[in-house]
């Protein structure tokens, strides 16, 4: 596979355009493959009980919290191996590579273990009790072995994508996901020799997908597979790597646990909202209108990757002003984009909660937050790119200051008081977090326009 063309010119609007293009779609391709994934875990759960519903969002909440606390090593593995690429470097792109996976196995350990102390306690911390709480525990304990193997397989993907090659995680995310599928369905409904494990089968087949990634990626990496392969003899730990590595992962993946931990008192709020405790439909209207707004920001995550990808290149060749130009042409193609989704949210939420669950109250809950929702998807689009933009350059504080400000200072103090004390339900809620988006969004904006990143040191 080549290497990813660096233009050695002044730069212009339209080969960038292009080249966002070239590696922007097959992470789309893979993203949009993880969201059939999750809608399809929420389907199965509608059919069976909004209590399965909540039990699967809350697994989904935490399952998040890990992939941003893998960001500690890929986000810095993603920038140098970019930084290392871009300045044709590539043997020491490949130990640096080399390195993050070893590191990934210790980190790996290290979430399983803090995923299974946390089981008991996130289900209690958000009010759940009885057949819920029992699901959620049950849920939790066994993704944690999943996430183990996730840890391998996202840090290698990362790694790859810091090359520029963006073929070789869709290949292993996209046979990962339909795995997925598969394996849950016939666990849920029983097939063949599997006897049905009702809202259990969906996990088992998260684990099952997960484990066969891992054996992918572990066969991508170590063979011509791909053009980063691990360097076998380099498979140690190296201090001075490590601490490369780190430095730049550590607010990343601090932003990730701050991130993490605004979300879930965020999610606390979500379970409060009924004066008489734990409240089903609400939470249950919540999930599926998280999952149903990946169709939004699924794709600008895919563009942010992208970016981020050639923004670390661009300043590795020392092309600076490419670097910035990169954020600014992604903008303009994914903009639109989420102007349209906003618009089919706004007037499809009805149609949407219907079909993705059985009880009539989820909808009632559900229907005016998703409107409302609808209407910031540009300044969400926008956020994620930047943010992506400034990672990919190795300047990762600035988003872990604007998550602090955003969603602790924002997202949970005012969702808390339209939605509990002014007892505005779902929608109160989630105009904090419409409120959280739309600051981030113009922070990042004014950070990538003064142009100071691009002197970030890796």
């Amino acid at each position: 596979m080549s290497s990813p063309a660096i233009v050695r010119n002044e730069p212009s609007v339209r080969p960038i355009g292009r080249e966002i293009l070239r590696l922007a779609l097959p992470v789309l391709a893979e993203q949009m493959l993880y969201l059939c994934v999750g809608f399809f875990d929420v389907f199965l759960s509608g059919q069976i009980s909004k209590e399965a519903t909540a039990a699967i969002g809350l697994a989904a909440y935490v399952g998040w919290l890990a992939s941003m606390i893998f960001g500690l090593i890929g986000t810095g593995a993603t920038a140098i191996v970019a930084r290392c690429w871009g300045a044709g470097q590539h043997e020491d792109a490949r130990r640096i590579a080399t390195h993050a996976q070893v590191l990934a196995i210790g980190l790996g350990v290290a979430v399983f273990a803090l995923l299974q102390g946390l089981a008991p306690w996130t289900p209690m911390l958000l009010g759940m009790e009885g057949e819920t709480y029992r699901i959620a525990v049950h849920y939790l304990r066994v993704d944690a072995f999943g996430q183990f193997f996730a840890c391998w397989m996202l840090i290698g993907a990362a790694s790859l994508r810091g090359s520029g090659d963006m073929r070789t995680p869709l290949l292993v995310l996209g046979v990962t996901n339909v795995v997925n599928i598969l394996v849950s369905t016939g666990c849920v409904y029983g097939f063949g020799p599997l006897r049905p494990m009702g809202v259990y089968g969906i996990v088992t087949g998260t684990v099952a997908a997960q484990f066969c990634g891992a054996v992918l990626m572990t066969t991508a990496l170590s063979s011509r597979w791909s053009h980063l392969s691990l360097i076998r003899s380099e498979f140690r730990i190296v201090p001075a790597t490590a601490a490369r590595i780190l430095r730049i992962g550590g607010p990343a993946g601090l932003e990730g646990a701050v991130t993490f931990t605004g979300h879930f008192l965020f999610l606390m709020i979500i379970a409060r909202l009924s004066p008489g405790g734990f409240d089903g439909a609400a939470f249950a209207a919540h999930i599926v209108g998280v999952r149903v707004e990946s169709l939004s920001y699924l794709p600008a995550l895919a563009w942010g990757i992208a970016c981020s990808s050639l923004v670390g290149q661009s300043l590795g060749a020392r092309q600076p002003e490419r670097a910035q130009l990169v954020g600014r042409v992604a903008i303009r193609q994914i903009v639109a984009y989420a102007f349209v989704i906003g618009l089919i949210f706004g007037l499809g939420a009805p149609q949407i909660y219907a079909a993705m669950h059985s009880d009539p109250n989820v909808a009632v809950q559900g229907v005016p937050a998703f409107r409302l929702m609808a209407s910031y998807q540009v300044p969400t689009a926008i956020l994620i790119v930047l943010a992506c933009c400034l990672r990919g350059a190795g300047d990762t504080r600035f988003p872990l200051l604007c998550v602090l400000i955003g969603t602790i200072g924002l997202r949970v103090p005012l969702g808390y008081l339209f939605g509990v004390v002014l007892q505005w339900g779902l929608l109160g809620a989630w105009i904090g977090m419409g409120v959280d988006n739309i600051v981030r969004a113009g922070l990042l904006w004014w950070r990538y326009r003064s142009g100071r990143w691009v002197r970030t040191s890796v």
